[in-house]
């Protein structure tokens, strides 16, 4: 029976260890949501908190809108 490892971050690259897409990836992200299912806003605040660390990891590489569309614009209440 497979194991299910998590879908972390690899700073400074901000690549799934798992997977290698691009951190948070979908299985990050699913796994986010169901951990904060009852608390968006502890969500929202936990992705705020990676993407200043991405920010400063990857300084120059990605603009603020990119890394706001990539960290939290996913997280947001429909």
């Amino acid at each position: 029976m497979p194991r299910y490892r998590p879908h972390v971050a690899a700073r400074p690259s901000w690549r799934c260890r798992v997977c290698g897409a691009r951190w948070p990836c979908s299985p990050a992200r699913l796994a986010l949501l169901g951990e904060y299912r009852e608390n968006r806003t502890g969500l929202l605040i936990y992705l705020g908190s990676m993407m200043y660390d991405a920010a400063a990891d990857l300084s120059g590489s990605s603009s603020p809108e990119a890394l706001a569309a990539r960290f939290l614009t996913w997280a947001r209440p429909r």
